[in-house]
């Protein structure tokens, strides 16, 4: 596993140690789940975003819920 170092004031060092603390996990752990929920939730606006253009340009491209269903073997 590799490992990084992150250089943060003392106050904000101790807001994310007492965080840990708080939900009973170690700091490394609470950085890590924070960075890959904070990629996802970006990840996820830019989808939207593009859904929203797609459908304000009318170049959206749907499919009914039963075609679905049958690529998809349900």
């Amino acid at each position: 596993m590799s490992m990084i170092s992150l250089r943060v004031p003392e106050k904000e060092l101790n807001i994310f140690k007492s965080y840990a603390k708080l939900n009973n996990s170690s700091l490394s752990e609470i950085i890590r789940t924070t960075m890959l929920e904070k990629i996802e939730n970006e990840y996820d606006l830019k989808v939207f975003e593009e859904y929203e253009s797609q459908k304000e340009n009318g170049t959206l491209k749907t499919k009914p819920i039963d075609e679905l269903w049958k690529e998809l073997g349900l």
